[in-house]
């Protein structure tokens, strides 16, 4: 078939930029025993990439397989890297080649009540620009499309980079933009970000492309991708930290559900509290009420735990459950086993409806709880729920969100330049 041989290159080609990117430099051998592809065929590649500003020789060097273990890569290499004794593996000076990170550049945002936080990665993964800016309140508003733009433009400076470097964005935001009508819905503690005509004004004051993700679902594709759900395709990962919300992927993909409401389990009836009626206002019950972080705090003065400390909820409701993971009394017990039993009533509702392999604790007032934390909850599951889902912590702790904006922007990015470029 005509075109073959081009297709075939590029497929091979981007299996070798993935597994650079997987594995860090490395030499023409090593690269042509993870792919399958004989060493002169490898070379070629290799030289193809470079001249498309793809990859880049980083030095030279050893670089045997990672594990320990012996090399046991594709049939298809052949011959030793340069130095090399005739076994196969490269020799100390072995050329080595890696992913030019400037090849391209990705941003995400992550958007909460009080900041923008903004970052900029290069093609490879790696953090270059940071910057956060406050958000000044309801009564003090400015316009969201300045704030995203300060946060992003910060970001970019940090990284000595300029907006038109940035080839995609991918912003984390409370609730979800609803696909019919634009709107951001489940949010209406954001201020500022409610107005129709948002996703527009965004889109003419930013020259890359822009998506929108729930930030409880950019937390579990950081999980996904880096963290403890890596290698799992059907999971749920419930977070706490401002609010209480779930984020569901099954067969390895995310579930937004019809308006990009699912998971927003803070609504969820459970017992025990009232239910959450009018749920366009804010008001009090469901989950929430239950085990959100907002009932941490009152739940240590009941107790007579003190001193509480004062700030936002997610702060303080982490401090409390951190203490109450470490400190041997009946009222700190008392407090971590009631937290559990909350969060144990909600999960177990989500279990029976889906059923998943993996559960994932997430968010601050989750994750500062620790294995404490986790062993108490999943003790109460094992009473409440039919099946047995794994019940493990979240790995990524820093900036999960905003992690997770990160490798979704990436991974379209890579897709549009290694694409491009392997294909003419």
């Amino acid at each position: 078939m005509a075109g073959t041989p081009r297709v075939l290159r590029a497929m091979n080609d981007r299996a070798a930029l993935d597994l650079l990117l997987e594995h860090g430099p490395l030499s023409r051998t090593r690269l042509g025993r993870l792919t399958g592809l004989s060493k002169p065929t490898a070379s070629q590649l290799l030289a193809r990439l470079e001249a498309a500003g793809l990859v880049v020789a980083t030095g030279t060097g050893a670089d045997g397989p990672r594990d320990g273990g012996p090399d046991t890569g594709g049939s298809g290499a052949g011959g030793s890297g340069a130095g090399g004794s005739g076994t196969g593996r490269p020799g100390p000076n072995a050329q080595l080649y890696a992913v030019d990170p400037t090849a391209a550049y990705a941003a995400g945002l992550d958007v909460t009540p009080e900041r923008v936080l903004a970052a900029v990665a290069d093609i490879t993964g790696r953090t270059i620009g940071e910057h956060a800016v406050p958000t000044p309140g309801r009564r003090a508003a400015q316009p969201v499309v300045r704030q995203v733009t300060a946060a992003l433009d910060g970001a970019v400076k940090a990284a000595g980079l300029t907006r038109s470097d940035v080839h995609r964005l991918v912003i984390g935001t409370p609730g979800a933009f609803d696909p019919t009508t634009g709107r951001l819905r489940y949010a209406s503690h954001l201020p500022g970000w409610h107005s129709p005509a948002l996703l527009d004004e965004l889109a003419a004051a930013l020259p890359m492309p822009v998506e929108y993700e729930n930030d409880v679902n950019l937390a579990a594709l950081a999980e996904q991708r880096l963290g403890a759900a890596k290698g799992h395709d059907d999971f749920v990962l419930l977070w706490n930290e401002g609010g209480l919300g779930a984020a569901v992927v099954l067969g390895g993909r995310l579930h937004r559900g019809f308006t990009g409401g699912a998971g927003e389990v803070g609504f969820l009836p459970v017992p025990g509290v009232p239910l959450v009626r009018h749920v366009t206002k804010a008001n009090s019950g469901g989950f929430q009420e239950l085990a959100g972080s907002q009932i941490i705090p009152r739940l240590a003065r009941e107790l007579g735990i003190s001193p509480v400390p004062e700030g936002p909820y997610a702060e303080v409701a982490a401090a409390l459950v951190a203490r109450a993971a470490e400190v041997d009394s009946g009222a700190h017990r008392q407090l971590l086993a009631t937290y559990a039993t909350g969060l144990a009533t909600g999960i177990a509702s989500l279990v029976a409806v889906l059923d998943p392999e993996l559960v994932v604790l997430s968010g601050t007032a989750l994750t500062a709880g620790d294995e404490p934390l986790r062993a108490l909850v999943e003790a109460e599951l094992a009473e409440l729920a039919a099946s047995r889902p794994r019940l493990v912590l979240g790995d990524v702790r820093e900036h999960p969100v905003l992690r997770g904006a990160l490798e979704s922007a990436l991974a379209a990015t890579r897709d549009e330049v290694f694409n491009t470029l392997t294909l003419r």
